[in-house]
């Protein structure tokens, strides 16, 4: 059988693989009481524990994860620095100061505030005239701040966020009502506080802070437990729950979690800790393909080759459970075919792992060489076959998959 019709028929033979992978996956023995999960290993990106993780929910104070990221962003950039300072207004005084009863750094109306005492009353004490003063620092009013958070989401990959205000109050002028954010995207929002900015992401482990004379301790409660969290902040929006995103590190392994939908403030506690041990205690890495290793090949239309490997740019690493029954395997989606001709080093696919029936992780791959126009008779060969396959196999292609 020509090499050609081979990888047709391989083609096709992996549509009915990929249909079965697309069937719902078996719930794991592990089991949380959040409404919504979220938890990766950081090194690898190890998806761990998922559930309605890109179910849009209400930021509430978490929203100000977004404000310091953004803040951050301005440092590194050179916008701003430490030593910036930015006046309170009575807008941030009334709003989120003393007579808002909610949590505060009590800035003194009027007063000037450096920045990087800012970042540490919002890191610290979650305080909403922290984060007003930020917003009307940096952009004028905090319309115009929120409107940048949610551009800057758009950078970290966070499509579907929006933020509508600094600090994750609710919004009655807003019809997103205070934002939307999912619990994949407070994730990635997390690893990239914790990963690019991390001497300032050191402040979300402070253990106090003490402004305008008064002193307050960290109003995350895991800092306390000893078990290696050192980020990042709660949340709890009426008719949500109480929601938390944590980063933990513990013996050279460090895991992002997010949970939403928690019925009060201890059971957030002690389910954040218990998903947290169970992550730290019941999994271990596994390498699957070596650095530099060819993962698999792609079709190439009209080149001086048919096929060009594909591979990644690191090792690829997985943590699985280490008592599991299910199956490692691995798919490489890409457009089908690649035409000639094909760069080096193109990012053409993407690799996805999945343990059992369950995505675990997902990873760019690229083409190990480039791949040169094949001589005329070889276009027209790969032309005409192209041709005929589309035309036999045309009910295949956008077939929705089986439900």
């Amino acid at each position: 059988m020509p090499k050609r019709l081979i990888l047709l028929f391989l083609f096709l033979l992996g549509i009915g693989n990929v249909a079965a992978m697309a069937q719902p996956a078996v719930p794991g023995a592990f089991d949380t009481k959040a409404a919504q999960a979220f938890m990766i290993e950081a090194s690898t990106g190890t998806i761990l524990l998922a559930k309605n993780e890109d179910q849009p929910i209400s930021p509430a104070s978490l929203a100000k994860l977004m404000t310091l990221d953004v803040v951050f962003d301005a440092i590194g950039r050179g916008e701003i620095s430490l030593d910036t300072e930015y006046p309170v207004s009575e807008n941030a005084w009334r709003t989120g100061g003393a007579p808002s009863r909610a949590s505060t750094m009590f800035a003194a109306l009027k007063s000037r505030v450096r920045v990087g005492d800012l970042i540490q009353g919002v890191a610290v004490q979650q305080a909403n005239d922290g984060c007003i003063v930020l917003a009307e620092g940096i952009s004028v009013s905090e319309r115009e701040f929120a409107r940048r958070m949610t551009s800057r989401a758009r950078e970290l990959g966070m499509t579907r966020a929006v933020f509508t205000n600094s600090t994750g109050l609710p919004d009655a002028n807003d019809p997103n009502g205070g934002g939307k954010v999912s619990l994949r995207e407070l994730v990635a929002l997390a690893q990239d506080l914790q990963q690019k900015h991390q001497d300032l992401y050191k402040y979300f482990g402070q253990a106090d802070f003490t402004w305008n004379k008064i002193y307050q301790r960290n109003k995350n409660p895991l800092l306390l437990l000893n078990i290696g969290v050192d980020g990042l902040g709660l949340g709890f929006t009426e008719g949500e729950g109480f929601s938390i995103v944590a980063s933990v590190q513990r013996d050279g392994r460090r895991l992002f979690l997010a949970l939403g939908g928690l019925k009060n403030d201890k059971e957030r506690t002690e389910e954040t800790r218990r998903v947290l041990e169970w992550g730290l205690s019941n999994f271990k890495s596994q390498r699957i393909f070596a650095d530099g290793e060819v993962i698999g090949d792609a079709s190439v239309y009209g080149g001086a080759q048919s096929t060009v490997g594909l591979l990644a740019k690191t090792p690829v690493d997985v943590y699985v459970p280490v008592d599991t029954p299910d199956r490692l395997s691995a798919r490489i989606v890409y457009r089908w075919p690649l035409t000639a001709p094909v760069a080096g080093d193109y990012e053409a696919g993407t690799l996805r792992v999945f343990l059992g029936a369950r995505l675990v992780r997902e990873l760019p791959l690229y083409t190990k060489e480039s791949i040169a126009q094949g001589t005329l008779s070889r276009r027209a060969f790969d032309a005409f076959m192209e041709l005929t396959e589309s035309l036999l196999f045309s009910w295949l292609w956008d077939k929705p998959l089986p439900t």
